[in-house]
């Protein structure tokens, strides 16, 4: 699974896009210094959301949208077609994104 669709997988279970989570995040008192664990559980008790998926928030939470370009442009179902995330939802994604 990409990043991305990590993210976007976030989205349908939670029915906030990233960027609104980052949101509520913000409200909460949590960004990029927050233990790992805190945002683990919030997203868990508020969302449902599983470890894995709550890491890959978590990731962008603590570093932003920009990722590593280890997987861009390879082949396999980890690949991510940019370094950049898309936090704005999938129904505002530039269809040269999908």
């Amino acid at each position: 699974m990409s990043y991305q669709a990590y993210l976007d997988a976030i989205e349908a279970k939670s029915g906030r896009t990233p960027r609104q989570l980052l949101d509520v995040a913000a409200e909460r008192g949590y960004g990029p210094t927050t233990k790992a664990g805190e945002v683990v559980a919030w997203l868990a008790e508020e969302y449902g959301i599983g470890r894995g998926h709550a890491m890959a928030f978590y990731g962008v939470l603590k570093n932003g949208s920009t990722i590593s370009d280890k997987h861009v442009g390879t082949t396999g179902s980890h690949r991510d077609a940019s370094t950049e995330l898309h936090l704005d939802g999938v129904a505002n994604r530039p269809s040269s994104l999908d």
